[in-house]
């Protein structure tokens, strides 16, 4: 008795789709930067506004950390290298 096979195709874009992974840019607590230079990097590299850039820091102040940017690797490290060139604590997980 011969075995049914279904076949299954995909494209490029469902392969590469599925072998990207998120990555998150973590922003820390330290006791070096004030509120206002986390305001300000928030607000010049990744566009936040001067609210939205406030309520992470406040975030940051109280729980230690806070997840600022979602994205591919790539987009991810590009972030993590300007900000720490800025003085913040970040990391990528």
């Amino acid at each position: 008795m011969p075995t049914e096979v279904q076949e299954e195709t995909f494209t490029l874009e469902d392969i590469l789709t599925s072998l990207k992974q998120m990555h998150r840019l973590i922003l820390w607590n330290d006791d070096v930067n004030s509120f206002e230079h986390v305001i300000y990097c928030m607000m010049k590299y990744l566009d936040y506004s001067e609210n939205q850039a406030e309520k992470i820091a406040w975030k940051v102040h109280n729980e230690g950390k806070c997840a600022i940017l979602e994205g591919s690797l790539t987009e991810v490290e590009v972030y993590r290298k300007i900000l720490q060139q800025e003085g913040l604590t970040v990391s990528v997980e």
